[in-house]
């Protein structure tokens, strides 16, 4: 059965639009803006998804991993409404549930992947979809949106989806120093950005050190050199400074006129304030120590360095730190920059008590994130370093979630929690595991056994079925 992407969205629309409620979930960001900003941060574009409820789910006799360091063997989840009921070995399924054999399979947080372009750089890959980045206008382009470029219907998104992936933050490119807003969404085919928006998810500035900005710039006024990069952040980050200073001191009585609105300030004043959570293209180890620098001169906290090729040189700083690194398992020599990479990159990060995440910047990459988990897990056991799947399922659950700024609602599979999971076939550490029902917030998504729960799209030559 051939269905068009166009045609599921309208179809999931409907059914999820019969008895719908608007979400009500607020991160721990969102809910610390103090009231006296709105005026200025308050989102122009707000999320519209909705929440269906649903009849409880019972997935019985599976190997849970939570996303929380713990795996139960033979256990149960269940599931009702978008939301996590209980979680554990001796669960009893209502009445009126519908009851999955889990048995032989493991279950896991939905897949969470924080450094995609999926929308912004649609298939089939021409001009005409490529949005990502606003070059060469200015090397700081803070003031462009990523969710103003998505296109919805990117025939890669079902593909992602058929991956286990629930959530992911959609960023503009690399070629700026400051290269503007990200948005976290929910992976599912819906007619507009609006409803894919994670409700209440924090934004996430894109910033890129390094090669990028000297490549594109560099006969361009510049930047041309590193010095010039950090030159141009501290130029940013000082007229984001005055600009706050200006609303703030105006927020406070609203005394004379109300300040000019700037777009690219306005965004990296609520950088300054926290509101806005700093995504930072960085592949060597010594930029990475150079942004924290930065950071601290400017009072704000970097939550994640994306790529990442050399954190394993200064994990303990980013343990000290408090920050991510989002890295690959194995891909990098493609550049300079990008040369001392190591297998072990994400283990000896855990071992040192930081927080690695396994991310994809890649259409296809996004497609099998588990699989790179698992080269990177099995990496550092080769290593000796005692890393178990209970461990490094974080590494593409609940530590991308904190990453997005959303671990309070998702990313463990906890009671109270949205209802975003995957039935692995096996375990998803094995090459050998497919996805076999994806869940978001508690709606069926995918089912790798129901066609009508499939998306085959007319971008996909030689598709077949698995």
């Amino acid at each position: 059965m051939k269905l068009h992407v166009i045609g599921l969205t309208l179809s999931l629309t409907a059914c999820a639009g019969a008895a719908s409620q608007t979400a009500q979930q607020t991160s721990p960001q969102a809910a610390a803006t103090p009231p006296e900003t709105t005026s200025v941060d308050r989102p122009q574009y707000p999320s519209t998804y909705r929440r269906t409820p649903y009849p409880p789910v019972l997935i019985g006799n599976a190997t849970i991993l939570t996303g929380t360091g713990q795996e139960i063997a033979g256990g149960s989840i269940l599931f009702r409404d978008g939301r996590i009921v209980a979680v554990g070995q001796t669960l009893q399924a209502p009445a009126d549930a519908q009851v999955v054999d889990g048995t032989g399979k493991f279950v896991t947080p939905g897949v969470i992947d924080t450094h995609s372009h999926i929308g912004v750089y649609a298939a089939p890959g021409t001009f005409a979809e490529s949005d990502g980045n606003e070059l060469p206008v200015s090397p700081n382009t803070a003031h462009v949106w990523a969710e103003h470029a998505i296109w919805p219907q990117d025939p890669q998104i079902p593909l992602a989806i058929a991956g286990g992936v629930t959530t992911m933050q959609v960023l503009p490119g690399s070629g700026n120093l400051i290269g503007g807003r990200g948005v976290t969404v929910k992976v599912i085919p819906v007619r507009t950005v609006q409803e894919m928006k994670f409700p209440d998810a924090p934004y996430g500035l894109k910033m890129a050190c390094g090669e990028n900005p000297k490549r594109v710039y560099g006969e361009r006024g510049g930047p041309a050199t590193r010095m010039g990069n950090m030159a141009g952040y501290r130029s940013a980050f000082i007229a984001a400074e005055n600009y706050r200073h200006k609303w703030d001191k105006w927020l406070a009585d609203k005394k004379g006129d109300q300040p000019e609105r700037n777009l690219r300030d306005e965004t990296l004043m609520e950088v300054l304030r926290g509101h806005i959570l700093v995504q930072n293209h960085c592949y060597r180890a010594d930029e990475m120590v150079q942004m924290l620098d930065l950071a601290r001169e400017f009072g704000f906290q970097i939550r994640s360095f994306h790529h990442g090729v050399e954190a394993y040189k200064i994990a303990d700083r980013l343990a000290e730190a408090g920050t991510a690194a989002s890295i690959w398992a194995d891909w990098w020599g493609f550049k300079e920059e990008a040369m001392d990479g190591i297998p072990e990159n994400a283990a000896l990060m855990f071992q040192a008590g930081a927080r690695p995440v396994i991310h994809s910047d890649s259409p296809e990459g996004i497609q099998r994130l588990n699989q790179e988990a698992a080269k990177a897990m099995y990496a550092g056991r080769r290593a000796g370093i005692d890393v178990s799947r209970a461990d490094a399922v974080k590494w593409f659950t609940s530590n991308a979630a904190w990453v997005l700024g959303i671990d309070s609602i998702v990313g463990t599979l906890e009671a109270g929690k949205m209802a975003d999971l995957v039935l692995w076939s096996g375990d998803p550490f094995s090459v050998y595991s497919r996805a076999m029902q994806v869940y978001n917030d508690g709606y069926l998504i995918y089912d790798r056994s129901d066609p009508t729960k499939q998306v085959v799209t007319d971008f996909g030559l030689g598709q077949v079925k698995r």
